[in-house]
């Protein structure tokens, strides 16, 4: 296993396919700056949200990206027994202080009051919560409550759709977030090694069906819940459906790109 972010996969592409899209800024969509977008695996400490807010604190300033997203419950690892993580969590303080650095919004998964499994919205002026799961799995719902509603970031003009895991795997899910008019869907999942095939197809579908980017942040190493070995794997895919760059199975491991 590597240390975290001694091995960092950097691809740093344009968009040499550009294709028309709607304008959701009001601003004029060709006025945009192209957006960075980095999909980071991270080495996980169960249930040590200190050491796990370090070590995302670690990849965004290696990201070097706009937006930096994480797998589900990146905070606290897949442990359904952890307790909440407030938005005014002192331990959160090394992550809002490398997003107010680098200027990145990350998107951390961490379990929030209600009870939900949640993506937080990091930036340099604090915590939030962005977005809350709307599909859960059997285990998961014997705990956490879903979500109710899809949920939409507006970055730099740039629309980015957001969903965990077992979201990406509803069709009603993507459809409902691409309604309210998106340019990127991110999701932060956990996968197992024998799965990891299901994150591809996933993210295949959900790009050609709504001609949108998507960006996949997936926990890899071991954690909670039997998951012994997850899928790593993280990506980024074109509008078109095609892998655009893609990670390996090791924590540690980020990929990034910008489109525009």
């Amino acid at each position: 296993m590597h240390p975290p972010y001694e091995v960092i996969l950097r691809v740093d592409h344009a968009v040499d396919r550009p294709v028309a899209r709607v304008d959701h800024s009001g601003r004029g969509a060709e006025n945009r700056t192209p957006l960075r977008l980095a999909a980071v695996q991270p080495l996980c400490v169960p249930l040590d949200v200190a050491a796990n807010a370090r070590a995302h604190a670690a990849a965004v300033r290696a990201a070097r990206a706009r937006v930096v997203l994480f797998p589900e419950l990146s905070l606290t690892g897949y442990e359904l027994d952890a307790a909440v993580v407030s938005v005014d969590d002192p331990r959160l303080a090394p992550l809002v202080e490398a997003c107010a650095e680098t200027g990145a919004l990350a998107l951390a998964g961490a379990p929030v009051a209600g009870d939900h499994i949640a993506m937080l919205a990091v930036t340099g002026d604090g915590v939030s919560v962005a977005y809350r799961k709307m599909w859960l799995g059997d285990a998961e719902a014997r705990r956490f409550r879903p979500g109710d509603t899809p949920s939409v970031l507006d970055v730099d003009g740039w629309r980015v759709g957001l969903a965990i895991c077992k979201d990406t795997g509803v069709a009603a899910h993507a459809a409902r977030t691409a309604a309210l008019g998106i340019d990127v869907y991110a999701a932060g999942i956990l996968e197992s090694a024998s799965d990891a095939a299901v994150t591809g197809e996933r993210a295949h579908r959900i790009a050609t069906a709504h001609r949108v980017w998507v960006a996949v942040a997936s926990f890899a190493g071991s954690t909670g819940g039997g998951y012994a070995e997850a899928a790593g794997q993280s990506g980024i895919w074109t509008r078109a459906g095609e892998v655009y760059v893609r990670a390996g199975t090791q924590p540690g491991e980020l990929v990034s790109t910008s489109i525009g």
